[in-house]
């Protein structure tokens, strides 16, 4: 029984021991820390969404006038320019209507002129009284009509000239273009059969939504969709692709819808991205980085230098004469590699940044002083 209490006796003298060692041992030095500063400079807060590219301009290419398809003029998903030839329609029976609607037009034309002639001779003979009113009033009525078949054959003409034109498809944007759809020898239909897809890479657009929570503050802070036009608050925003660390490939975020999706509860946004290697394809998802706050004079510190203390977050302070005490912080984002601190520091403190399981508020500690760099990979 009293071997039992020796050796709790000793137990508990060693783990006192060892708990003194922790931190200062009696009569020697304080125990040594990394201090630092904290990065005080212009910060701005940023959120991460995820959303998708899209086509600024995307166009179905349809044929516009029903015919076989005679030769097609480009290589699948080649980047073709506006006005390049892509489809020829067999032209034969439209060249043929055209040729007809050319022969109608001159032969009114003809008529017309007789009329004319016809109608100007019984007005002098009407002059003079050698004809009656009634033929005068025939003859005018027969050169009305006559310049109305003029008018109906030139719109024919017209209508016979569109149709011949459009049996050449041609690309109405400049872009990439997608497969052919149909090959050559099979029968187009008006408006309906779809011969290809061209879609525009440079700007693209990218959408995503945000909840309503942070629209709202998102109105307040970059006033985004409160302007007249949509110009009047752009914001610059920043992209990563899949796969991407960084968000590196520029932005401006220039359209908000003008309701919120009663369903979700969200707000869609848009940016427009310059995409000048066409390296972005529609349809890819992304992640946009947006400012959530205007610049503003902030406090930074490594995540490091931050202790709790049961359900609040502490930093400890090294006074002047190498004394410790504790300061309450609330933290924000991170921001270039240090967490953001919103309340606690003012930022001239000089801070533990290393070495905070052996220290204790209200001992002295052996200060190691560091400069923190501006950021942290």
């Amino acid at each position: 029984m009293r071997r039992r209490w020796l050796a709790a006796m000793v137990s508990t003298l060693l783990m006192a021991a060892g708990g003194q060692a922790l931190g200062q041992a009696p009569g020697g030095p304080p125990p040594a820390v990394v201090v630092a500063k904290p990065i005080v400079k212009d910060v701005v807060e940023r959120d991460d969404y995820t959303g998708r590219f899209n086509a600024v301009e995307y166009v179905e290419v349809r044929a516009r006038v029903t015919g076989y398809l005679e030769k097609i003029h480009f290589q699948d998903g080649a980047v073709v320019k506006k006005g390049d030839l892509l489809f020829t329609i067999d032209r034969r029976p439209y060249k043929a209507a055209l040729d007809q609607a050319q022969a109608s037009l001159a032969s009114a034309q003809a008529r017309l002129n007789f009329a004319q002639t016809d109608l100007e001779r019984a007005q002098t003979l009407s002059r003079s009284g050698n004809i009656s009113e009634q033929v005068t009033d025939q003859r005018r009525q027969a050169s009305l009509t006559a310049q109305a078949d003029v008018d109906n054959a030139t719109a024919a003409l017209r209508q016979a000239q569109l149709n011949y034109d459009f049996t050449e498809v041609r690309s109405p944007i400049t872009g990439r273009i997608s497969q052919r759809n149909v090959t050559e020898g099979n029968i187009v239909i008006t408006d309906q059969t779809m011969l290809t897809t061209i879609v525009s890479l440079d700007p693209i657009y990218f959408s995503f939504t945000v909840d309503e929570r942070s629209f709202l503050a998102y109105q307040g802070t970059l006033r985004i969709g409160m302007g007249a036009t949509q110009k009047e608050h752009t914001v610059p925003i920043l992209v990563a692709l899949t796969g991407e660390d960084k968000p590196t490939r520029k932005g401006v975020l220039n359209f908000v819808d003008n309701r919120v999706d009663e369903s979700t509860g969200t707000v869609l946004l848009r940016a427009t991205i310059e995409n000048p290697d066409t390296f972005i394809k529609p349809g890819l998802f992304g992640i946009v980085s947006m400012p959530a706050s205007q610049p503003y004079r902030g406090i930074l510190i490594p995540d490091e230098a931050v202790a709790a203390n049961q359900d609040k977050r502490i930093v400890y302070v090294v006074g002047d004469d190498n004394t410790v005490s504790t300061r309450n912080v609330r933290l924000g984002p991170k921001i270039d590699g240090y967490r953001i601190v919103r309340d606690g520091l003012k930022g001239d403190e000089t801070i533990v940044i290393s070495g905070l399981t052996r220290v204790r508020s209200g001992a002295k500690v052996t200060p190691d002083r560091k400069d923190l760099p501006p950021t942290r990979t």
